[in-house]
């Protein structure tokens, strides 16, 4: 375990992340017809339309969507690329997920709009909880899951990677999530983890699926990545540097404000390859005014 874990360079630094105030914020992804998926999300989803923006001198677009305002609740950013029309989800990204009160309802619903459901509503296997998968117009996938009114109806994404204990180390350590439970699937030969900052029924978590003997996936270049938010985003760089050079990964944006818009980022990959942007709490709420 030793060589997994920061060296005691700076222990009030490694600290900072369970003290941070943070949340995951939203997921961005490309999609190849923006009003398309709009409309599949709002109609057969059930998602809102939150804003939409068109940037013309750089040639994309894009539109958030959530189940309530972008303040309080994680949303998706989908960004369509002028002239675009499709991308390669590859093999690492799984899902996301939605919780709904009635999965057979929700099924039909999408059913009746053109959706594609690639599994129908039943009981997990092994278990009593009920679920299914649709695809949406680009192929992205979507658990449904049943489960009683929460505050938060997009509940998850699901992200496969090649190490898991590696994985849960560093986010727990680099964004400060903690491991909400684990599950083992050794006649199916996979595990997963599930990490939050709050309980699984009250916000979004991330769920790390390990696929026994398969320690590399291809990134394909549809999913981009997720956002996080900070109350210091250069303290949290400092300190997913920190880890970074004990577990691996790569800091891909120095932490400062965007030119132009003034709010205070930075980004690194994991040691897996997937992209997270920590974004500055005060500069995100200015953003949305």
């Amino acid at each position: 375990m030793a060589e997994t874990e920061p060296k005691s360079v700076a222990p009030e630094l490694l600290e900072w992340p369970k003290k941070d105030k943070r949340r995951l914020l939203h997921a961005v992804y490309r999609v190849g017809d923006l009003e398309r998926t709009i409309k599949f999300y709002t109609e057969a989803l059930g998602m809102k339309l939150l804003r939409q923006r068109d940037i013309p001198e750089e040639k994309y677009s894009n539109a958030f969507l959530g189940f309530g305002p972008e303040e309080t609740n994680f949303v998706v950013e989908l960004t369509y690329n002028y002239g675009v029309t499709s991308y390669d989800i590859g093999t690492g990204f799984g899902h996301f997920a939605i919780a709904t009160p009635d999965v057979y309802k929700l099924v039909e619903d999408i059913r009746a709009k053109g959706g594609n459901v690639t599994r129908e509503p039943g009981p997990v296997k092994g278990g009593n909880s009920i679920i299914a998968f649709v695809k949406d117009p680009d192929g992205y996938t979507f658990e449904l899951i049943q489960r009683p009114s929460t505050p938060e109806p997009l509940c998850q994404v699901m992200l496969r990677v090649g190490d898991l204990e590696r994985a849960i180390s560093f986010y727990e350590r680099a964004l400060g999530l903690k491991l909400l439970r684990r599950i083992e699937r050794p006649e199916y030969k996979y595990n997963i983890a599930i990490l939050g900052y709050a309980e699984e029924d009250q916000t979004t978590i991330l769920e790390l699926t390990y696929n026994y003997g398969v320690t590399e996936y291809t990134k394909g270049n549809a999913y981009a990545q997720i956002a996080v938010g900070t109350d210091d985003v250069y303290k949290s760089a400092e300190v997913v540097d920190l880890v970074i050079k004990e577990l691996g990964g790569k800091i891909t944006r120095q932490p400062g404000p965007i030119p132009g818009l003034n709010t205070k980022i930075t980004s690194f990959l994991d040691p897996d390859g997937w992209k997270t942007v920590l974004v500055d709490n005060v500069d995100f709420l200015k953003e949305l005014q």
